[in-house]
């Protein structure tokens, strides 16, 4: 079931990497971050190479390098430790300080939350590799008006269309594509077939399929949620193009001019290492990289059932219709 009340709390633990910080010295790049030398990358029954399994990219590392860390792309090993330990702490749901508000804004106990532990295996200060601050761009000028506009038609709530999309387990913005660790459910499975590589999302159960073909992207009419995929080998890495956004995805203040680029590769047994560009030159004021390890892990997936027992639309909706009457509005 996902709340409002889910989404708050989880902008609000996004928002506590923020006010964690270390040093600003610089720390070397981790070892483990590197391809190992003595694996070799297996192939599918058609010669492709093999992404298939269950990964997850669960991660505590900020999407966003946090400012006071400055320009130190990496943490020390003890550092990383002693960040990811804070972390923890703060964002334990299970804790009983500060009282009623506190406690619903927790939403769910601890045990629903899935934050992981790769922060020491990475070590990295922000998920964003470039810019080099670790930090995503500024929206142009329009983006803003418009991200404001959104805002602020978003506060009206006169129907379920002016609820966020995460609300109407339609689809939750960071889950894919481009496919960031949430608070929970940050699990995938791939699957490769002749032609195609298939991959199925736990947040919310959606399913992208893309096609190896060489095939045309959409219409520029034809607009959809999780855009228009098209994918292709360059040596053992897939790199997955993405357009044909429509205009209720708004990733980041995204537009529907959204042009993405992932790059999925395995470097060993357990790991993928999945990157991704954004290029909206009329949202963003530059272009901007991520970069999030994907591990292997024993599954099953289960179906994430997001309609069951979802009262969140009905209440919602009941709960403005109420401040409405107390306003004396119609």
């Amino acid at each position: 079931m996902l709340t409002r009340v889910a989404i708050s709390a989880f902008a609000m633990a996004a928002g506590a990497f923020c006010a964690l910080g270390q040093t600003s010295s610089v720390a070397a790049k981790p070892a483990n971050l590197k391809t190992s030398t003595n694996w070799t990358s297996s192939k599918t029954a058609d010669g492709q190479p093999d992404l298939q399994g269950l990964w997850t990219n669960v991660t505590l590392t900020p999407l966003e390098r946090p400012k006071e860390l400055g320009d130190k792309p990496y943490f020390t090993e003890q550092e990383a430790i002693d960040y990811q330990k804070k972390l923890n702490a703060n964002l334990n749901k299970d804790r009983r300080d500060g009282g009623a508000a506190a406690d619903l804004g927790r939403a769910y106990n601890d045990v629903w939350w899935d934050f992981g532990t790769q922060l020491v295996k990475t070590r990295r200060t922000s998920l964003v590799i470039d810019p080099p601050d670790g930090r995503v761009p500024p929206l142009t000028p329009e983006a803003q008006k418009a991200q404001e506009a959104r805002r602020q038609a978003g506060q009206i709530m006169a129907g379920p269309e002016d609820l966020p999309l995460q609300l109407r387990c339609i689809n939750w913005s960071t889950a894919g594509p481009p496919m960031l660790p949430s608070a929970y459910n940050n699990n995938y499975r791939i699957l490769q077939v002749p032609g195609y590589v298939i991959i199925l999302i736990e947040m919310i159960h959606d399913v992208r399929v893309i096609p190896l073909d060489g095939r045309p992207h959409l219409p520029q009419n034809v607009r959809q949620i999780l855009g228009d995929s098209r994918g292709h080998w360059e040596g053992n890495t897939l790199v997955v193009d993405t357009t044909n956004f429509s205009d209720l995805t708004h990733f980041r203040g995204a537009d529907r001019n959204l042009h993405l680029t992932e790059r999925f590769t395995r470097t060993d047994q357990d790991t993928i290492i999945y990157q991704f560009t954004v290029d909206d030159p009329t949202a963003f004021t530059r272009q901007w990289t991520g970069e999030v390890p994907m591990l292997k892990f024993q599954g099953p997936i289960y179906e994430y059932a997001c309609h069951e027992g979802n009262y969140s639309v009905a209440n919602t909706l009941s709960g403005a219709r109420a401040q409405d009457k107390a306003q004396g509005n119609k």
